[in-house]
């Protein structure tokens, strides 16, 4: 089993930057994929971006193609998420969640190991 906690969240204007981070903690954080989830005021949780436990294979969300980008760093047992031209809609608290099945969108549920979450707000 593997704990998670995120960090790097904050308020920042639009078209600004942020890194949130990961921090794992379990001898098997390896063999998990790791993606990046978000949930807005009165709406559903929404996937962002995922990697798997190899790097090899990144997913993104349409809407945050080629301004957020995944990474992970196994030997630092971390993940992150770097996300370049904020707009105020990309407003949510951000989560980092990790499972063994796959790093597509899907397998992120319910059963999924979680962290408590970071704030993120762009300001218009």
């Amino acid at each position: 089993q593997v704990q998670l906690v995120e960090s790097g969240g904050g308020l920042v204007q639009t078209g600004g930057s942020l890194r949130l981070s990961c921090a794992a903690s379990g001898r098997t954080f390896s063999v998990y994929n790791v993606g990046w989830l978000r949930q807005a005021p009165g709406k559903e949780r929404e996937f962002v971006a995922a990697i798997s436990w190899n790097t090899v294979s990144t997913y993104y969300a349409d809407s945050v193609k080629g301004r957020f980008t995944v990474s992970r760093d196994n030997a630092q047992k971390m993940v992150y998420l770097d996300m370049d031209s904020l707009k105020p809609e990309d407003t949510a608290v951000y989560y980092c969640a990790a499972n063994r099945d796959t790093a597509q969108n899907m397998g992120f549920t319910s059963t999924s190991t979680w962290g408590q979450g970071t704030q993120v707000t762009v300001s218009a």
